[in-house]
């Protein structure tokens, strides 16, 4: 385990990685086979981001457990909305305030992840 709680930068490449993924199957076609893979394994990267942030959340939401809390829940959302662009996409429909549900989300996960005591302090 302490591979998952010495340090954020597993959780943080996974999640680094999960956007490359995201908006690059974002940017295809909608109904690209190159998309459909792409959402797959961003479908999986959704899984690794939940067990890094996961385990990072059982390990040290003793320290502060509301602003962890909250990091974890703007997270799924995040997630979520990440979702459901790339789903309300494929299907035609409007994706325009899906996306800006997810910039802010986005915004206030990363603002909670870089503010709390283990995260990369740039927001000091």
């Amino acid at each position: 385990m302490d591979l998952f709680t010495d340090s954020t930068h597993l959780h943080i490449t996974t999640w680094v990685i999960g956007l490359i993924l995201f908006f690059a199957a974002a940017a295809m076609a909608a109904d690209s086979k190159g998309r459909k893979i792409t959402q797959m394994i961003l479908r999986l990267f959704y899984v690794l981001i939940l067990i890094t942030g996961g385990v990072l959340f059982f390990a040290y939401s003793s320290a502060d457990a509301m602003e962890y809390g909250l990091k974890f829940l703007f997270g799924l959302l995040t997630i979520g909305m990440m979702e459901m662009v790339l789903i309300r996409g494929k299907k035609g429909k409007s994706t325009g305030l899906v996306w800006l549900l997810f910039a802010i989300f986005l915004f206030v996960t990363l603002f909670f992840g870089f503010r709390l005591p283990i995260g990369i302090n740039f927001l000091a």
